[in-house]
């Protein structure tokens, strides 16, 4: 997945000039602190080196995951038309421009970041797209409650890591307040993230959401550690971005979990592939959340007619009718 051209034009822009050396540095410092989930009261990125290393390193396999994660919601809410957005934990922007380029209906858009740093650069990148209404707003979200009037869809993208459970909870609750039709929460596809995945939710069924995506189901989770729910984009890497991180392969796969909550009931719940089809001569054999509220590995042959040329075609975290 590549990223829009108005937003790549924009991200080479930012980097020129910029040394090598120190995004490199900078990256192999940003990545210690998302890895380890450090929580230590700093933003992961307050400096502008490491901004810059962010829009090199990290922004087009956010990017692709947040991307994958609408494209898996408007499959689920084809109507859906919204009008307005509200990203919590905006960064630079990134789940602006996912949204708008999969919802060209967007043109109100209210970005929340806490880093000064990340409000700059996400200006500085959006004032490349097409005119609409945007407004960034400064918050800590691990200090503050928010109060913040209803959008059509909100978004909180690889935020959770960030924060400690009371206050994931705490702005879950603020989210889904604000949500008018769709909440979308991305995440890191560790089992860490698939775990704040579970417990958000859990949280947003209690308070009367209702799920689109992934799950095929509303009840409990059938997957059980050691194993996790989690999906994959392949990300092609730039010159810049392989410089940044030290890495020679020229591309990456971007390992991420999400879920879509709506105010009203999706008509249907496809099933949704959980981990890469194994074909065979005249088989796939597919790992399946059904809409049973089990997981299972099913066995589609040639004998299952369109279903078997249907699941040739399919892909991991792509829906499928069984």
């Amino acid at each position: 997945m590549e990223l829009p051209p108005a937003l790549r034009d924009a991200v080479d822009a930012a980097l020129e000039g910029a040394s090598t050396a120190v995004l490199a540095e900078a990256s192999a410092m940003l990545s210690q602190r998302y890895r380890s989930e450090l929580r230590d009261g700093r933003f992961h990125v307050s400096e502008d080196d490491a901004a810059r290393a962010y829009l090199a390193a990290r922004l087009p396999a956010t990017f692709a995951a947040v991307r994958a994660a609408m494209d898996a919601a408007e499959a689920q809410l084809q109507t859906f038309r919204p009008g307005s957005l509200l990203d919590l934990g905006a960064g630079p922007g990134t789940a602006m421009w996912a949204a708008r380029d999969t919802w060209p209906t967007i043109d109100d858009t209210l970005m929340i970041e806490g880093s000064p740093t990340m409000r700059r650069w996400g200006e500085t990148l959006a004032a490349s797209a097409a005119p609409f209404r945007r407004e960034w707003r400064a918050a800590d979200f691990s200090k503050e409650a928010l109060a913040i009037e209803p959008r059509d869809l909100v978004t909180i993208a690889y935020v959770l890591d960030e924060l400690e459970s009371s206050a994931r909870a705490t702005l879950i609750d603020a989210a889904w307040r604000a949500t008018g039709t769709l909440l979308l929460i991305v995440e890191p596809g560790t089992p860490a993230g698939w775990q704040r995945i579970l417990d958000s939710r859990a949280q947003l069924l209690d308070l009367g959401a209702h799920i689109a995506a992934p799950c095929a189901h509303e009840a409990p989770c059938p997957i059980a550690a050691p194993d996790w729910c989690h999906f994959s984009r392949r990300v092609a890497r730039t010159k810049i971005h392989l410089r940044s991180k030290g890495a020679v392969v020229p591309f990456e796969d971007e390992k991420f979990i999400y879920l879509a909550a709506t105010r009203e009931p999706v008509a249907e719940h496809p099933a949704r592939v959980l981990a890469p089809p194994r074909a065979g001569s005249g088989k796939v054999s597919l790992k399946l959340c059904l809409a049973s509220g089990a997981a299972e590995t099913r066995l589609i042959t040639k004998r299952d007619g369109d279903l078997f040329k249907a699941a040739r075609r399919i892909d991991w975290g792509d829906a499928l009718e069984v």
